[in-house]
């Protein structure tokens, strides 16, 4: 495991208790947790283990039920603006306007965090260029592969430099050239002394490029820390993330009570 990029007092992201309940449904369960600034940090969970839930209401999205919710010190009910300015955020499915260019969405998401337009097309023609989208930058994006969406995606959040990276299921449809670069930027950007918070169901991109982990399993936190105090709990002869993650959920249906959902 790569030690943090930087090591900085103040916490990126900090949930103090926030829950989130649908009727009669408790989606998420009270919620402690803290991600320091130069990190990636790794959120991991089954399908319906509240990952997206907790995602939406980090992002600023979805308003929790109750708990508060810090972004690089601030405030997210008290102040969501500058709370959501210091975010990126790249949700599971994008949506991007197929009839623009990529340099004219670019210049788009630039204008909605008041950048100026020469800071735009400036940071706008760096990023298209990094991720190969140069050649294509006057082009729509109805005409883009997939691979070539995501990219522009990553650029689009990356645009405002922001804080806190928010990044849901990053390499799915990317080749292995696309996955590398990306996971290149995110350790980029932690080495800077920003943070990256990833949601992914590859457990081997995972354990490769995170510094520390959360796993939640039906709402609540079941297991937390690095990848070496995860796997000193009990499970020293695990060969690897995904056998770790397998037994905490298996752990996790020994222990529910009889009747239990």
């Amino acid at each position: 495991m790569r030690p943090s990029g930087v090591v900085v007092s103040m916490s990126m992201i900090r949930t103090e208790g926030i829950e989130k309940r649908y009727g009669d449904f408790q989606a998420l369960q009270p919620l402690d947790l803290t991600v320091e600034a130069g990190e990636v940090f790794g959120f991991l969970g089954p399908n319906g283990a509240g990952k997206t839930t907790t995602i939406r209401i980090l992002s600023g999205v979805l308003p929790p039920t109750r708990g508060r919710l810090f972004i690089d010190g601030v405030d997210m009910a008290q102040d969501p603006v500058a709370a959501k300015q210091r975010i990126g955020f790249i949700p599971d499915r994008p949506y991007l306007y197929e009839k623009l260019t990529g340099r004219e969405m670019l210049a788009f998401v630039g204008g909605l965090y008041g950048m100026d337009p020469g800071v735009i097309e400036a940071h706008s023609m760096e990023l298209l260029a990094f991720h190969g989208l140069s050649d294509f930058a006057d082009r729509l994006i109805e005409g883009y592969s997939h691979g070539m969406k995501q990219r522009l995606t990553l650029s689009a959040a990356l645009l405002h430099t922001p804080r806190l990276l928010i990044v849901d299921e990053p390499m799915v449809g990317l080749d292995p050239r696309g996955a590398r670069q990306i996971k290149d930027v995110f350790r980029q950007v932690a080495a800077e002394g920003r943070t990256v918070f990833l949601s992914t169901h590859s457990l081997d991109v995972a354990q490769e490029v995170c510094d520390r982990f959360a796993i939640i399993n039906r709402g609540r936190i079941v297991a937390h820390g690095t990848y070496d105090e995860i796997r000193s709990e009990g499970r020293d002869d695990a060969k690897d993330l995904e056998e770790i993650f397998l037994r905490i959920l298996e752990e996790e249906r020994n222990n529910m009570p009889v009747g239990g959902s």
